[in-house]
């Protein structure tokens, strides 16, 4: 591979994606602060079209967030004594550190930290079709709306006025579903993101007014 080729894919992409992206590169936490870099280094995926890898970091991202939250609805968001961080965040980050996505769905619903809404989405379709498909490598569960058969035509060299029609099934030939997952993400993945920021600034806030009320 040729370093200029790579070089002139970079800006090329850059070019034409930046001005799409600068709204994430300026987004300003209140909370999570933690997970500005996550942001910034999905974003970039973005930015230079790697959108698989924007896919499955963005999957990293909701699950750290809904840990994130569960932790800091216990602890509070205010300011927190140096010498008392390890008791307070230590016991929390037991709690809920290796708890399953699912739970930590539920977990957050049932603290008011999600409504039934975003429960619905990230249980029903995020968990199945963006967690399990691509973080679990679950072609099945991407291209669940996909047909079945596709219809081909296979040419002859020897012969060219010889077609020959096929009907081949997409989701179970490997380079089909590659091609099919790869034009899948290109189109879903900064819908995805955008989704999850959007549930990063909505916990956030409601964080915020539980700090209020104590």
């Amino acid at each position: 591979m040729d370093k200029d080729y790579l070089e002139k894919s970079f800006i090329d992409s850059l070019n034409k994606n930046f001005p799409g992206s600068t709204i994430y590169f300026d987004i300003k936490l209140k909370v999570f602060r933690e997970l500005d870099t996550l942001i910034f280094e999905i974003n970039k995926c973005l930015v230079l079209e790697f959108d698989r890898a924007a896919i499955t970091l963005t999957n990293h991202l909701l699950e750290r967030l809904l840990k994130l939250a569960l932790i800091y609805n216990e602890t509070g968001i205010g300011p927190i004594p140096t010498e008392q961080w390890n008791s307070v965040f230590g016991e929390a980050n037991k709690k809920y550190c290796s708890i399953t996505f699912s739970k930590s769905i539920d977990q957050c619903k049932s603290n008011g930290l999600i409504s039934e809404k975003e429960w619905d989405y990230l249980y029903n379709t995020i968990r199945e079709l963006m967690r399990n498909g691509f973080s679990h490598a679950d072609s099945n569960k991407i291209l669940v709306d996909f047909p079945e058969e596709t219809k081909v035509f296979q040419g002859n060299f020897k012969n060219p006025s010889e077609i020959k029609e096929m009907n081949l099934n997409q989701k179970e030939i490997p380079f089909l579903q590659e091609l099919n997952m790869e034009s899948f993400a290109k189109e879903a993945a900064l819908i995805y993101f955008d989704s999850v920021i959007k549930l990063v600034l909505q916990i956030g806030n409601r964080l915020i007014e539980k700090q209020k009320q104590k």
